[in-house]
């Protein structure tokens, strides 16, 4: 998919969300994750620098807004251009909304105008996983935090040197934490 494609099916997924309510992503989400719709290509629990984060889903409600769960713990995505973190221009580093994990510095922020934050590299590469996502019927990577399996949002090969990455990501997954 190229950028221009992505910007399209970016405006037309943002209008429907915005009409609907996001109605049909959560239904592909639920068929998908029924059927089991990710080839997991992350780390192994014993590679992480650090010990997973396992909670049960009443856990993570009592612990996060009905947003943030849909957004990480049900592979949601909120509107384009709908975070604050999109304007934030700041040092600093961006962390799970879940478990903290630092996940992306401010140095590595860019403007991609997609309408979702974007980074060209994670603050470490172990701290953010991937895994195939079909759940829109075209092959994705899918970014996951590594400490607690939250979905962040998708990288795509479309990004700035020196990477030429592109992570776009969920501001509702994460947090600012001014330097």
């Amino acid at each position: 998919m190229d950028r221009r494609e992505f910007l399209r099916s970016g405006t037309m997924l943002g209008t429907f969300f915005a009409v609907t309510g996001g109605s049909i992503i959560s239904a592909c989400n639920a068929q998908t994750a029924a059927v089991g719709k990710t080839n997991d290509i992350s780390l192994k629990n014993d590679d992480l620098p650090f010990e997973k984060v396992i909670k049960t889903d009443a856990e993570w409600k009592k612990v996060l807004t009905p947003e943030q769960y849909r957004i990480t713990r049900q592979q949601g995505t909120e509107p384009p251009y709908s975070s604050p973190l999109n304007d934030v221009k700041a040092k600093g580093t961006f962390v799970c909304v879940c478990c903290d994990l630092p996940l992306f510095s401010s140095k590595t922020k860019f403007n991609s105008h997609t309408g979702w934050a974007s980074f060209y590299e994670p603050i470490k590469a172990v701290n953010v996983g991937e895994k195939v996502d079909k759940s829109l019927g075209i092959a994705r990577t899918e970014v996951i935090c590594n400490r607690c399996d939250a979905h962040l949002g998708h990288v795509f090969d479309d990004g700035p040197e020196p990477t030429g990455l592109r992570y776009c990501i969920n501001g509702v997954a994460m947090k600012f934490i001014k330097a």
